[in-house]
C-alpha cells in the first residue's frame, strides 16, 4: 500500500484542490462564508490564535468570483479528478482489484463534488450548532454518523460496486474513529506548534503544520479501510470456521 508514500500524495493534492474549491463554494454562497480555513480550524480542533493564524493563513480574497477565470476553474477540475483519482486508486489497492476503466471518470467527479458539499455542510453546522453543551453534542453525533455514512458510501461509489456493502462498513467506521482520534491529536500537538512555527518562521511555519495534518488525514483516508478489510476477513474467516465444526 505504501501509506506514507499515498498519504503525502493526498495531503499535496488536497491542498490544492479542496483550498480553493472551499474558498470558491464559499464564496458563492450568499450566507455564512466560512470556507477551507474554517474546515481546516474545525478539522484540528483550533481556538484562539492558532485559529487566527490559520484563517489569515487561507483568507478569501473580497472578489473571489470575479477574480476566477476559466483557466483557473478548468485547471481546479484537472486537480479536483486527479484528487479523486488517487483516492480510487487507494481504495482498489486496499481491496487487490484492477484499475477502473477510464469512462469511470464520473464516479469521481460525483463523488468530488460529495465530498466538497459534505465538508461544506459540516464548516456550516459548526456556525449554526455552536454555544452549549447539548448543541456541541449533536453537532459531533451528526458529524461522526454523516461521516460513516460517506466514506462507507465514498469506497462503495468509487470501487463501481465491486465489494460489498458489508466488507466496506468496518473500513468506514474506522476511518471516522482515526479522524476523531487525529482531532485530538491536533488540538493537544499542533495547535500549539502553529503558534510557535509561525513566529520563528512565518507563514512557511503555519503552512509546515496543516499540510503535515493533512498528512495525517490521508494516512487515515487510506489505513482505515486497509484495517476494515483486516477486521472483515477475520471475521469472515471465523464465521467459517464455526460453520465447519459445526
Amino acid at each position: 500500500m505504501e501509506l506514507m508514500h499515498r498519504a503525502m500524495g493526498f495531503a499535496a493534492l488536497a491542498l490544492v484542490t479542496l483550498a480553493p474549491l472551499l474558498i470558491v463554494v464559499a464564496a458563492a454562497v450568499p450566507f455564512q462564508q466560512r470556507g477551507f480555513a474554517s474546515w481546516v480550524t474545525d478539522g484540528m480542533s483550533l481556538t484562539g490564535r492558532p485559529a487566527d493564524a490559520v484563517n489569515q493563513l487561507f483568507a478569501a480574497p473580497r472578489k473571489v468570483l470575479s477574480a476566477t477565470s476559466v483557466f483557473s476553474i478548468v485547471a481546479l477540475a484537472l486537480f479536483g479528478l486527479t484528487f479523486a483519482s488517487s483516492v480510487q486508486t487507494g481504495y482498489e489497492r486496499v481491496w487487490d482489484l484492477p484499475a477502473g476503466r477510464w469512462h469511470s471518470v464520473w464516479r469521481r467527479a460525483v463523488w468530488l463534488a460529495a465530498l466538497t458539499a459534505y465538508l461544506f455542510a459540516e464548516v456550516q453546522s459548526g456556525a449554526i450548532l455552536r454555544g452549549g453543551m447539548v448543541p456541541s453534542i449533536v453537532r459531533i453525533t451528526l458529524t461522526v454518523f454523516f461521516g460513516v455514512l460517506f466514506f462507507w458510501w465514498g469506497q462503495h461509489f468509487l470501487l463501481g460496486s465491486r465489494v460489498s456493502w458489508r466488507a466496506l462498513l468496518p473500513g468506514a467506521t474506522a476511518t471516522m474513529l482515526g479522524l476523531v482520534g487525529l482531532r485530538w491529536f491536533s488540538y493537544q500537538v499542533f495547535s500549539p506548534l502553529i503558534v510557535n512555527n509561525a513566529v520563528t518562521y512565518g507563514t512557511v511555519g503555519a503552512v509546515l503544520i496543516v499540510q503535515s495534518w493533512l498528512i495525517g488525514v490521508g494516512f487515515i483516508v487510506f489505513g482505515g479501510p486497509l484495517l476494515g478489510r483486516h477486521v472483515h476477513e477475520a471475521h469472515t474467516d471465523r464465521r467459517r470456521t464455526r460453520a465447519a465444526s459445526g
